[in-house]
């Protein structure tokens, strides 16, 4: 016999999604690590916006639409987070975030 999944069940894997992000934003030091965090945060958005579309307005898009909008911003933000992490590294040749504050230009 199969289990349907529910609303609740993709709820319960998009929270915990999210606190795994907010854990690793908060307990980490590389640059890297934290927009990876901050990726798995918007991701984790990104199902709560196609799962209420799906069990509550089946007929429209508009958690689609969101889903692409927040893919969109989110792959520019990772462009000029990428770009501004490689510009630390080749002035400091590390991106520890606590160096990073004391950096004098």
């Amino acid at each position: 016999m199969m289990q349907q999944i529910t609303l609740q069940h993709i709820l319960l894997l998009s929270t915990a999604l999210f606190f795994i992000g907010v854990f690793g934003l908060l307990t980490r030091r590389n640059m890297i690590a934290i927009l990876m965090s901050i990726e798995l945060m918007l991701n984790s958005v990104n199902i709560n916006f196609v799962a209420f579309n799906k069990y509550l307005y089946p007929e429209k898009l508009d958690g689609v639409f969101f889903f692409l909008f927040v893919v969109t911003i989110a792959a520019a933000e990772a462009a000029v987070a990428i770009a501004i992490i490689i510009h630390l590294y080749r002035y400091q040749q590390q991106i520890d975030v606590a160096e990073t504050e004391k950096m004098q230009y």
